[in-house]
């Protein structure tokens, strides 16, 4: 399999190491950045090389895209990218929490036929959220638990005093819509939780800063004509990012890993 990646931050540059590590089958030919960008002094897969215009990324035949650059690079690339045939499988899931970004997406991939995929990220669960839907979910809520490092640079510094807290520290109660949309580096899951369940309006999300958090703790409570079911997971970060969960470039992998496996589960 030959795939294309937009983005070369620490999101991707992990999963290149990781697919080196657990499916070097999977070959890495294009990776998709802005030109002057500084990832391009980073060493590439061997293989792969840079390219800087999506038209570019699409020269080489590619069996997939996967998107690990941010909400805008979603909104620029991927329409062009499922109008070309190619599935995309996106890191910035949150970024369909704008209406039109998904309208977007949806229809370019229902014109050529390609399948816009979303991986479970750093949580677990979906397979159980899926199933429960049709039976019917009557509410589902979605709790964030992060150090304040982890919050630096996003509309938190503006709520709470971060470098100042002594304990956790709740500053955004609401939907699954306004939480990816106001916190795109750190509310992905949210929108994953979301599209999995009852959709961006009616998912309820908590976001906390916690200065005694040692990883990222991600939680899920569900009810409906199915039961109840209650969900934490409690993840390690990636090293050079704090905001985003080691599980999250595990998952892509496992997505990517997925379309050769013969026995797949989940």
């Amino acid at each position: 399999m030959k795939i294309g990646i937009v983005g070369y931050g620490a999101m991707a540059q992990s999963l290149c190491r990781l697919l080196e590590t657990h499916a070097p089958q999977i070959q890495v030919v294009k990776v998709l950045i802005r030109s002057g960008s500084k990832a391009q002094t980073k060493p590439l897969p061997p293989g792969a090389e840079f390219a800087f215009t999506t038209a570019q990324l699409l020269a080489t035949h590619l069996d997939m895209v996967v998107e690990c650059a941010g909400h805008a690079a979603l909104k620029q690339v991927g329409p062009d990218v499922l109008k070309s045939g190619v599935d995309l499988l996106i890191a910035s899931v949150g970024a369909m929490a704008d209406a039109p970004t998904e309208q977007a997406l949806i229809e370019s991939a229902l014109l050529s036929g390609a399948k816009l995929r979303i991986p479970a990220g750093a949580v677990g669960g979906l397979d159980v959220l899926g199933a429960a839907k049709l039976a019917g979910i009557d509410s589902v809520i979605y709790s964030s638990r992060k150090h304040p490092n982890a919050w630096r640079g996003t509309p938190a510094e503006k709520l709470v005093e971060l470098e100042h807290l002594t304990a956790p520290t709740t500053f955004f109660v609401g939907d699954a819509r306004h939480a990816a949309v106001t916190f795109p580096q750190n509310a992905n899951v949210a929108a994953v939780v979301a599209l999995a369940s009852i959709g961006f309006d009616r998912t309820q999300v908590t976001l906390t800063a916690d200065p005694s958090a040692t990883g990222n703790t991600h939680g899920i409570h569900a009810k409906g004509n199915f039961g109840e079911v209650t969900l934490t997971i409690s993840g390690k970060t990636l090293a050079d990012n704090p905001k985003t969960s080691m599980l999250a470039p595990l998952s892509l992998v496992r997505s990517l890993m997925n379309l050769e496996q013969t026995v797949v589960i989940g």
